[in-house]
């Protein structure tokens, strides 16, 4: 019902509304006081709108599976609105000298990227970008826009990156257990770690910071190392958004030119633990932290095949890189940009826009596509669902060797399957991997009627690939100057590669029939 699902969408808000108020402390410590009032108003109005929603209908029935599945859409798509508001807010009230003020001495502009956000559609495509982590921005230079607005960007990737429904279940008491496990399902991919869904949503929060807090150490000590003359508060600073950004696989930076801005290989080098942390799952994690299962390393297909991904994916994508004569460092710009794509971070490195096609095609099929592992923070169609088709298919060449008296099970993550069973995982997995496809590919085609004839199909292609495997790499379509429809297409496809498509499509099918939900009973393919 109605009540229902704006009784739930009340809770997220109220933690959107205080996630939007923590920037405002950043604000205060760098005397940047229009940005910090700017958070206040902005988290303060949608904390009131969430404390009026729960208000209003304290008493409507808990979610059920459907519901759930409409109530992670549209929640989505509202928080993801309203996250732009501080954007449009800071850039309304801050005057054109102050904003000024915050571009670098030296830096080669004369305008801050602030300005940008007086157009509401810009505050929403950033805003999307950030709570999906997906990375492509309307901040042209980032360090012109202040350290409250850089800071709240990489938060807003860090919140995301774990979910808005995880964050209101593991704060928030539900009235049953059943209802709980049906939000988390229709948000997250990450599989029980806990008896109840409200102790597996704190474990999930647990091991998050704690990774994010060795991410954020590790990177304090490594950029003092390799750069000494780095101010030490300049390297705080960026250490802990970075740290935010690669945990969430979101790949928002502190710098003008990304990663590339350090013009340092070794600092680059650093950066890919981070991003290899974030492609892993979080049950992984916590296996290895809290259970001390270290065999996971090699038992967990994921993990296992992601490692294998790594390495071999880098070495293809240096290689086709070397033949194609484009780059200086084939190899420094392969491995870095190959790992950012596959780990859907989106840190960048290189000049994108000036690969040949097939290294582009490279990435984007084998690196962007695919993803991390599932119960990350990634995008794409996730590993598993990789594994499981790739299973598939082997097993349906080998099986005609068999008899037909012959019973094989099939070896899936530790698992045991049953052919029956097997063929259930993969007609979920290919028709996802289908969908994905055709809304990559229709997408791609519709954006090249919004383009600058300087871009091809193939940027067109990766861009829309970035933007639904939330990825964030660009080849530089993606700007404050593209078109409205085109930014309009990006937002649709960042929301629904986050939400991996079906709640989108629940969605739409309830607008379509009408609220409530009667059509839901006759919905067997949710």
């Amino acid at each position: 019902m109605l009540k229902t699902i704006f009784k739930q969408i009340g809770s997220l808000l109220k933690v959107l509304g205080i996630v939007e108020m923590i920037p405002s402390l950043v604000a205060d410590i760098y005397g940047e006081w229009y940005s910090a009032a700017g958070f206040i108003v902005s988290g303060a109005i949608i904390f009131c709108i969430g404390v009026s929603l729960n208000l209003l209908f304290k008493d409507a029935e808990e979610p059920r599976q459907t519901q759930a599945l409409v109530i992670a859409s549209s929640a989505w798509l509202i928080l993801t609105f309203l996250g732009g508001l501080p954007f449009y807010v800071i850039a309304r009230i801050t005057p054109l000298e102050v904003m000024n003020n915050f571009i670098p001495t030296n830096a080669g502009y004369d305008v801050s990227s602030l300005i940008y956000f007086k157009k509401p559609i810009h505050c929403f495509f950033e805003s999307m970008s950030a709570y999906t982590t997906t990375g492509l921005t309307m901040t042209v230079h980032e360090p012109s826009v202040g350290k409250g607005v850089l800071f709240y960007r990489h938060f807003a990737q860090w919140v995301g990156g774990a979910g808005f429904v995880v964050m209101v279940l593991a704060i928030f008491k539900q009235r049953s257990d059943r209802s709980a496990l049906l939000l988390f399902g229709s948000e997250s991919s990450i599989e029980k770690l806990k008896p109840r869904i409200i102790e597996t949503a704190r474990a999930i929060w647990k091991v998050y910071l704690i990774l994010t807090i060795f991410s954020a150490i590790y990177l304090i000590i490594g950029t003092y190392l390799i750069l000494p003359d780095y101010p030490l508060s300049e390297n705080v600073f960026d250490s802990i958004n970075h740290a935010m950004a690669g945990q969430s696989t979101g790949g928002f930076s502190t710098l003008d030119d990304s990663i590339a801005g350090y013009n340092s290989a070794k600092m680059e080098m650093l950066y890919l633990l981070p991003m290899i942390l974030g492609a892993f799952s979080i049950p992984f994690f916590y296996k290895v932290i809290f259970l001390r299962k270290f065999n996971e390393f090699w038992k967990d297909a994921q993990t296992r095949s992601l490692i294998f991904a790594f390495v071999a994916g880098s070495a293809i994508q240096s290689f086709l890189l070397f033949k194609s004569q484009i780059v200086p460092t084939p190899v420094r710009e392969g491995v870095f940009q190959f790992i950012s794509a596959m780990s859907t971070t989106g840190w960048q490195t290189s000049n994108i826009g000036t690969w040949d096609w097939k290294s582009v095609l490279f990435m984007v099929a084998f690196a962007m596509f695919i993803g991390g592992a599932s119960g990350a923070t990634v995008g794409g169609i996730k590993m598993i669902r990789a594994i499981v088709i790739k299973k598939e298919v082997m097993w349906q060449i080998s099986k005609t060797f068999f008899s037909e008296n012959t019973v094989r099970k099939i070896k899936l993550n530790q698992k045991s399957l049953l052919p029956e069973e097997m063929n259930d995982e993969f007609s979920k997995a290919a028709s996802l991997a289908i969908l994905f496809f055709v809304f990559i590919i229709v997408s791609a085609f519709v954006a090249t009627l919004f383009t600058s004839e300087r871009f091809s199909f193939a940027d067109s292609l990766m861009e829309s690939t970035s933007a639904q495997a939330t990825v964030g790499l660009s080849s530089g379509i993606s700007d404050p100057s593209m078109s409205p429809v085109l930014e309009l297409i990006y937002i649709f496809q960042m929301w629904a590669g986050r939400l991996e498509i079906i709640p989108i499509f629940a969605l739409f099918r309830a607008l379509l029939h009408g609220l409530p939900f009667p059509i839901f009973k006759k919905m067997n393919i949710l």
